[in-house]
Order: C-alpha cells, then structure tokens, then sequence
C-alpha cells in the first residue's frame, strides 16, 4: 500500500497556488470543486471570473507564472487566444478562467456538482 499523503501535500500547494494567483489579480467569483472522489485526471477543478477579455488573459497568465515560478509549470493552456475561457492545466488542478456570459452559459459548476464545492 502506497502512502497518498506527499502527492495530498502536493494537490493542496497546487491549489493553494493557484488561488493566490486569482486573487492576486482580482478574479471574482472563485469556486474550488473537490473532484479527487469523481475525476481520475486532477483533484481539484478552479473556477474563476474576469471582468474582461484582457482581464481573463491577465489572470490565467498570473496562474501559468506562479507556478513557473514554484517549479509546476503548467502541463498546457487553451483558449489564450480569444480570451473568453482559457484553461490553465496545473496537472493536480484544472483552473478554468472565464467571461461571466461565458461561465453562465456553460454552468460547468453544475454539471460537475456543487456540493463538491469546498467553503
């Protein structure tokens, strides 16, 4: 049996990371699903809002040079260049930064379910 708590360490510093980025660059609206019990691909899926194209750029940017900076670069990026969803993948979390329209439409925090939203 395999000891799961450095790569539990590991998730947490990843999501902990990652939502200093986002508030560092005032991203509203941040939600943080627990997917660990339903996903086989990350632990954590970060959902954040940008009050503009350039702002969603800004913000997922911030999110791809922090972790640069810690030593997680990110595994890859969509949606850089039209800026209303782009994806940051973080491997251990999956931070989705999004135009408001665009997140309501898509209610992705639905469909993964809100009660694996942590508080």
């Amino acid at each position: 049996m395999t000891d799961s708590k450095p790569a539990e360490l590991q998730a947490e510093a990843t999501r902990k990371m990652a939502l200093q980025a986002l508030e560092d660059l005032k991203a509203e609206d941040i939600v943080v699903l627990d997917v660990r019990d339903v996903a086989s691909f990350t632990d954590y899926m970060i959902f954040a809002s940008g009050n503009s194209s350039r702002h969603v750029g800004a913000i997922a940017a911030a999110v791809v040079e922090t972790a640069k900076a810690a030593g997680r670069p990110a595994l890859g990026v969509e949606g850089e260049e039209v800026g209303e969803w782009i994806l940051v993948d973080l491997g251990d979390a999956v931070v989705h930064v999004m135009l408001p329209d665009v997140r309501r439409y898509y209610e992705l925090e639905k469909l993964w379910g809100e009660e694996l939203a942590q508080g």
